[in-house]
């Protein structure tokens, strides 16, 4: 668990960049700090190892002043990933990923026996190892970045806008690794971005922060998109959270009709799963070019249909049965 207590972050010049911030990252879990520029989230972020001292108030990582602990030593046990992953360009994949677990003494044998499953983790052909980072593309660099944070093993890991660098589908892709490497790990992670999409998608509470370091809440995506705290957070959301939200409604009870009764032309068909989302259900009928959606079972087995008013009436009747 990290928690900010009454964290202050003042410069020389008087500029407040971080004001009277209180707040917990819970162990095991994402906390995504989001906001505008100038909202001092990288600035908290880095308080969390040091590398920028805080003015007044404290930050605890599980019951320790951070305070007490030897910068150095307290930099080493916490994993650390930036937007274009900072690789040093000299060294190759494998050296990269083993610098932290060297730096602390394991031997080499071991460093690059577990520098050589992170790359497999991560979703990279081991080939890579031998590799230089100006050889991969932006988004094997920022997977050599996560491995590199990951190896030695660190409980906590600071990220900061790293997937910011790479084009759309690339993102998303990093995304999803991301996703899976965490339910397999576990880690407590603080999540910085600008990004209120990937905000939603990856975290498992969102802090938005206002320009001089104010929290405006901190909630789970799904509270955070139906009950914004005050006007800031609502216009920062955007005017379509009541799409983004939709994200996290289930699709398994939509009112779907018979496949054979449909005539469904097999080219304009857009699948999507029960176990899904609304969002998931609503996006197939919308970019199907009859307006229809072909729900699939977990087996990838269609198993019915949904136009896109039905969707629309749906949703319409959960929200009025959820007032």
């Amino acid at each position: 668990m990290i928690e900010f207590r009454n964290v202050t972050k003042r410069y020389p010049d008087g500029t407040v960049a971080v004001d009277d911030l209180s707040l917990v990252a819970d162990t095991g879990e994402i906390t995504v700090l989001v906001g505008p520029s100038g909202c001092g989230k990288t600035t908290s972020l880095r308080m969390i190892n040091r590398t920028i001292d805080v003015t007044s108030g404290q930050i605890l990582v599980d019951g320790d002043d951070i305070a007490s602990v030897d910068a150095v030593k307290l930099r080493r046990g916490i994993g650390y990933v930036i937007q274009a992953a900072g690789l040093f360009p000299h060294r190759t994949v494998l050296a990269n990923i083993t610098t932290v677990p060297r730096l602390l003494g394991w031997d080499k044998a071991k460093a690059e026996a577990r520098g050589r499953e992170l790359i497999e983790r991560v979703g990279l052909p081991s080939a890579m190892a031998k590799r230089y980072p100006v050889q991969l593309s932006g988004g094997q660099q920022q997977r050599v970045g996560v491995a590199r944070a990951l190896a030695a093993d660190p409980p906590v890991m600071l990220m900061d806008e790293p997937f910011s660098a790479v084009d759309p589908i690339v993102r998303a892709s990093l995304q999803d690794e991301f996703l899976r490497l965490q339910q397999e790990l576990g880690k407590t992670i603080v999540f910085v971005t600008h990004d209120i999409d990937e905000a939603v998608k990856l975290g498992d509470k969102v802090a938005v922060l206002e320009v001089g370091g104010h929290l405006s809440q901190l909630d789970s995506p799904a509270q955070l998109l139906s009950n914004p705290a005050n006007d800031f957070v609502e216009e920062f959301i955007g005017r379509d959270r009541g799409y983004r939200a939709l994200g996290f409604l289930p699709a398994g009870d939509l009112p779907l009709r018979p496949i054979d009764a449909a005539g469904l032309d097999g080219d304009a068909v857009r699948t999507f799963p029960r176990s899904g989302s609304l969002r998931a259900a609503l996006d197939a009928a919308l970019t199907s070019s009859d307006g229809r959606a072909v729900c699939v079972d977990d087996e990838g087995t269609p198993i019915g249909v949904i136009t896109q008013a039905e969707i629309s009436e749906h949703v319409v009747k959960k929200h009025a049965g959820a007032a």
